[in-house]
């Protein structure tokens, strides 16, 4: 048996925005190129447009329907086993988009000790602003977030046809930024394995 330091890091890269002609899978595609090219990672792409959630959650006590069930048994065993996040997000009116706030919400200890970073990408700020946002609501959940981020400002004339940046230090960025959360990754996965989070 493998030690577990050999063992890849899982991520889980969601895709945040659902808006009709997004481009949100032109960065996460350049996105996961980037982590092929390592040995230490695994990704789990988790697009909110392919795997939709629920959007009314019931009163304590209460019991979601079926169809509701299947949703988040769709998604919720894949945040579980993720050892790290990277979450792709667009910035709408300074903030993130509704349909990456529902995910979060509906998955609490997914989320414990473990690391999240940020590809963002938007108009002259980049998305920064809703990282930032991001950052206060994953503070609550007991998440690690990344100093580091990836961000396209103006992104529409940064990518060539072929959905690839046009600037080469946006691979360099890549790299500083999942060379963090690979450290992250792998320091709070042996933490939970030596004495699990209770948070």
């Amino acid at each position: 048996m493998s030690d577990l330091n050999d063992s890849p890091l899982r991520v889980a890269a969601l895709v945040g925005s659902t808006r009709g002609g997004r481009f949100g899978p032109v960065v996460a595609d350049w996105l996961l190129s980037q982590i092929a090219q390592r040995k230490d990672m695994e990704v789990d792409l988790v697009d909110l447009v392919e795997t939709p959630l629920p959007t009314v959650m019931p009163a304590f006590g209460e019991q979601l329907p079926d169809e509701d069930m299947a949703l988040l048994g769709a998604v919720a065993p894949r945040m579980e086993s993720a050892d790290a996040f990277i979450i792709i997000t667009p910035e709408y009116n300074h903030s993130y988009p509704a349909a990456l706030k529902n995910a979060i919400d509906w998955h609490n200890p997914q989320w414990h000790a473990k690391p999240v970073a940020f590809v963002s990408y938007g108009g002259i700020s980049g998305g920064l602003r809703a990282v930032e946002h991001l950052r206060l609501v994953l503070a609550e959940l007991n998440a690690m977030t990344i100093r580091n981020t990836v961000s396209f400002h103006n992104y529409g004339d940064k990518f060539d046809s072929d959905g690839k940046p046009l600037d080469p230090d946006c691979d360099v960025a890549a790299k500083a930024l999942l060379d963090q959360l690979a450290w992250w990754g792998e320091a709070l996965r042996d933490a939970r394995t030596a004495r699990p989070y209770t948070g």
